[in-house]
C-alpha cells in the first residue's frame, strides 16, 4: 500500500471510529448521572424534603433547564421583558422538576441501563435507557444530550406515558405556545397555567 493510500485508509478509520467514541462518552455520562438522580430519590436517613432537594440539585446539574425553558416558548423568549422571562424561567424550573420527580419516583433506587444511542451530529445525541423496577417491569427513557463548551447537558427527556414515548420539551412547547397565542403572548397567563399544572402534580404525588 502506498503511503498516500495508507494515510487515506487511516483517516477513514478515524472518521468511522469517531461516532462510536462519542457515543461511549455520552452513554457513560447518562449512565452515571441518571443513576445518581434515581439514587437520590431513595437516599436513606434523610427527610422527604432533604431527599427532594438532593434530587433537584442532581437534575439541575444534569440538565439545562434554562435552555429548555426558552426553547419551549420559542419566539416569545425574545418578546418577554427581562423581568417576565426571569419569572417564567423560575416557574418553569419548578414545574419541570416536579414532572421529573413525578415520573421517576416510581422507579427510585433502581438501576439505569443504557441500551443504545444515536448521534444526530457531532454534538447532539440520543441515548436510550431502561430503568428496571423491583417487580421486573421497565420504564423506557430516552435522553437528548448536547455537547456545549466541552460539557454534556440533557436538553430533553422522552418518557413512557400510557405506552407512548413523549418528549417532554416538545410536548410542553406545543402546549405553552398554544396558551401564549390564545392570550396575546401574556406571560402572566402562561405562568398562572404552569403554576396550576405544578400544583396538580404535587397533589398527585402526595396522594
Amino acid at each position: 500500500m502506498t503511503p498516500f493510500r495508507a494515510a487515506i485508509s487511516a483517516g477513514l478509520v478515524m472518521l468511522m471510529a469517531a461516532p462510536a467514541l462519542a457515543d461511549e462518552k455520552t452513554e457513560a455520562y447518562v449512565q452515571e448521572n441518571a443513576n445518581n438522580v434515581l439514587a437520590s430519590l431513595n437516599a436513606p436517613d434523610v427527610t422527604p424534603e432533604e431527599r427532594r432537594e438532593q434530587f433537584q440539585l442532581y437534575m439541575e446539574e444534569f440538565s439545562n433547564l434554562d435552555a429548555v425553558a426558552k426553547f419551549v416558548i420559542g419566539k416569545y423568549a425574545r418578546q418577554f421583558s427581562e423581568d417576565e422571562l426571569e419569572r417564567y424561567i423560575q416557574t418553569f424550573r419548578t414545574y419541570a422538576l416536579a414532572v421529573y420527580e413525578f415520573y421517576f419516583n416510581e422507579y427510585k433506587g433502581q438501576a439505569v441501563q443504557v441500551t443504545g444511542s444515536v448521534d444526530r451530529n457531532a454534538r447532539d445525541s440520543i441515548v436510550d435507557t431502561q430503568i428496571l423496577r423491583a417487580d421486573g417491569e421497565t420504564l423506557t427513557v430516552r435522553w437528548r444530550v448536547l455537547l456545549r463548551g466541552g460539557e454534556y447537558q440533557v436538553v430533553d427527556i422522552a418518557l413512557n406515558a400510557d405506552g407512548n414515548l413523549i418528549w417532554l420539551a416538545i410536548e410542553q412547547q406545543a402546549q405553552f405556545l398554544s396558551i401564549l397565542d390564545q392570550n396575546q403572548g401574556s406571560s402572566d397567563a402562561l405562568i398562572a397555567k404552569i403554576e396550576g399544572m405544578t400544583a396538580d402534580l404535587v397533589a398527585q404525588r402526595e396522594e
